[in-house]
C-alpha cells in the first residue's frame, strides 16, 4: 500500500494532480509531489535560503534564523498538521520549502524598495517572484527552463496575487479571479507559516535581546502559557523555560488549527479537491485562538519588527536596495551578462534587474553595493 492511499478523499492526491507544464513520465519510486519537494531541495534558490534575512540579518548571530530555517520549520510544522488531517505531507512539504524562494535579500524591507523601485514596471511581490523561480529562473534541466512542479505545488507557492497580475498568470492564478480557493494544503501551509514565525520570531527576539519576558508576559496568551511553565518546573528559568513555553505555543496553535480544521471538513463533507475549491476556507484557527495569535502578532509588529535597531537595519537595507536598482538602470552594462538586454526594452531590463538583485543573499548585496559604491574597492 502507498502512502497516498491513507489519503482522505478530499486530500490532493499526485495520480489526479493537474500535471506540470511540460509534460513527463511519472517516476517509478516517487510521487509527483514528492518530485517536486526534491527538486526544490536541489534549487540553487533554496541553497540562497541560507544567506537571506527572517528579522535579523545573517551576520548579526549564529543562532538567529534565516529564511531557510524559516522554510524548514515550516515544513515540519505542516507535515505534523497534514498528518493528523489525512492530507498530501508531500505536497504540504513542496509547498513550505519552496514559498520564500522568490524572497529579496533583507526580508520585508528588501521586497518593499524593489517594488517602490520597479512601480513604472509592473511592481514586485516575493510570492510572485517565487512562482518566477520555479517557472523560469532555475536552470537545471535541457527540457525545459524552471523546475517544472505540478500545478498544485505552484498554486501552493502563489499565496496572494492582484487581480492585474492574476490575469497575467493564466490557470495557477484563475482563483483570485473566481473567488475559489486553493489545495486544503496550500490552506494549511499558510498557517503552518503563520505558526512558524510566531513562535520563532520570539524566539530570536529574545536571543537578541530586543525583547523581554516581562513585556511578553503582558500579552495574555504567551503570559498563559509562561505561568504554566512555571507551575510545572518552579524555578526554571533561561533558555529552558523560554523553549518549554514555545513548545507549547506551536502546539496549541496546531492542535486548535487540527480540531477547528477537522470540524469545518466534516461539516462541509467535500468529496473530492473540486469540492475543495468550491468551498468556504476549511484549514482555519478558532475565533478564540485567532484573536490570541493577532495579539501576538501585533506585539511582535511594535516590540520588535519596529525596533529602534531594527529600524537601522532597514534604513541601511534600503539603501542598499534601492541603489543597486538605481546603478543598474542606469548602466546596465554594469551588470552580469545573463541580465543584460540588447534591445534596450526598460521594462524587460527592470526585471532581469529585479530577478538578480532579488537572487541575491544578504552579504552578497551589501558585497556588490560596495564593489559599485566603495572607493576602497578599486
Amino acid at each position: 500500500m502507498l502512502p497516498e492511499d491513507f489519503l482522505a478523499p478530499y486530500a490532493a492526491h499526485s495520480a489526479q494532480g493537474q500535471g506540470r507544464l511540460f509534460a513527463e513520465a511519472p517516476h517509478a519510486s516517487r510521487s509527483q509531489f514528492q518530485r517536486d519537494r526534491d527538486r526544490i531541495i536541489h534549487s540553487s534558490a533554496f541553497r540562497r535560503l541560507e544567506y537571506k534575512t527572517q528579522v535579523f540579518l545573517n551576520h548579526e548571530g549564529d543562532l538567529f534564523r534565516t529564511r531557510l530555517t524559516h522554510s524548514l520549520e515550516v515544513a515540519q510544522i505542516g507535515r505534523s498538521i497534514a498528518r493528523n488531517l489525512r492530507l498530501n505531507e508531500d505536497l504540504v512539504e513542496a509547498i513550505a520549502l519552496a514559498h520564500d524562494l522568490g524572497h529579496t535579500p533583507f526580508g520585508h524591507v528588501g521586497q518593499d524598495v524593489l517594488n517602490d523601485c520597479m512601480q513604472d514596471h509592473g511592481g514586485f511581490e516575493h510570492n510572485l517572484q517565487s512562482l518566477r523561480v520555479v517557472d523560469t529562473l532555475e536552470e537545471h534541466y535541457g527540457a525545459f527552463d524552471g523546475l517544472n512542479l505540478m500545478f498544485e505545488t505552484r498554486e501552493g507557492i502563489l499565496k496572494h496575487c492582484s487581480l492585474v497580475h492574476a490575469r497575467e498568470l493564466g490557470p495557477v492564478a484563475q482563483r483570485f479571479i473566481a473567488r475559489t480557493q486553493p489545495t486544503l494544503e496550500a490552506q494549511l501551509t499558510n498557517l503552518a507559516d503563520e505558526i512558524a514565525y510566531n513562535s520563532h520570531d520570539i524566539d530570536d527576539g529574545l536571543r537578541s535581546g530586543l525583547i523581554t519576558i516581562a513585556q511578553l508576559e503582558e500579552v495574555e496568551f504567551f503570559g498563559r502559557l509562561w505561568r504554566d511553565v512555571q507551575t510545572a518546573f518552579p524555578g526554571l528559568s533561561g533558555r529552558r523555560a523560554i523553549y518549554e513555553t514555545l513548545r507549547r505555543l506551536i502546539t496549541a496553535l496546531a492542535d486548535d488549527l487540527i480540531v477547528t480544521s477537522n470540524a469545518l471538513i466534516l461539516d462541509a463533507a467535500p468529496r473530492d479537491v473540486n469540492e475543495v475549491r468550491t468551498s468556504a476556507p476549511l484549514i482555519r484557527f478558532s475565533d478564540a485562538m485567532r484573536r490570541d495569535a493577532t495579539e501576538l502578532k501585533r506585539f511582535l509588529r511594535t516590540n520588535l519588527y519596529r525596533h529602534y535597531q531594527v529600524n537601522r537595519m532597514r534604513v541601511k537595507a534600503s539603501r542598499i536596495v534601492r541603489e543597486l536598482y538605481e546603478v543598474f538602470m542606469g548602466d546596465p552594462a554594469l551588470l552580469p551578462p545573463d541580465y543584460q538586454l540588447k534591445e534596450g526594452d526598460a521594462s524587460k531590463q527592470a526585471r532581469k534587474i529585479a530577478d538578480y538583485i532579488a537572487g541575491m543573499t544578504d552579504r552578497y548585496a551589501i558585497r556588490e553595493h560596495r564593489r559599485l559604491y566603495s572607493l576602497d574597492e578599486l
